[in-house]
């Protein structure tokens, strides 16, 4: 289910948590910095798992808050990594699973403290950050929606 949603307008703004979002077909989270981005082919919406987040903070005594990963969508009970190649649902929007969504440099910056340097964030959240998607239909997202796969023999 979707456990919280994250927008931030610019770049390198904090995250503004919301209960509600539109999703766009093809373009993304309204609202969001990278929504509707001329030249940025593929993915438009990004889902972490919460029991990562806990995972991580359990493993090396951090306490990161949901927001800190900067993904979209905080999810929870669900398996992120098992949606690669595979069509989704959460009410009526649709995804595509395309990648994961792999730690970068300013992941590791971001996460870095006096504990842990910014390649040891990295390696840590290696296979474990997330999903990219892309938004194949337009409709609403809340807290509290479920996740849904769709079999090939429903397409």
């Amino acid at each position: 289910m979707i456990l919280a949603i994250y927008v931030s307008k610019k770049s390198k703004q904090s995250q503004i948590g919301i209960d509600a979002v539109k999703a766009d077909a093809g373009k993304g989270i309204v609202g969001d910095r990278y929504y509707g981005k001329k030249g940025l082919d593929g993915p438009n919406i990004t889902f972490v798992e919460s029991e990562e987040i806990a995972a991580f903070n359990a493993n090396f005594g951090q306490h990161i808050s949901l927001s800190s990963t900067r993904r979209n969508i905080v999810t929870q009970g669900v398996r992120l990594n098992q949606l690669v190649g595979q069509e989704f649902s959460i009410g009526d929007v649709r995804f595509y699973g395309v990648e994961l969504c792999e730690p970068c440099g300013s992941l590791g910056k971001a996460l870095a403290n006096d504990s842990l340097t910014s390649s040891q964030v990295v390696r840590a959240w290696t296979r474990r950050a997330g999903l990219r998607a892309n938004v194949l239909t337009t409709g609403i997202l809340r807290t509290g929606m479920q996740f849904n796969l769709i079999s090939k023999a429903t397409k």
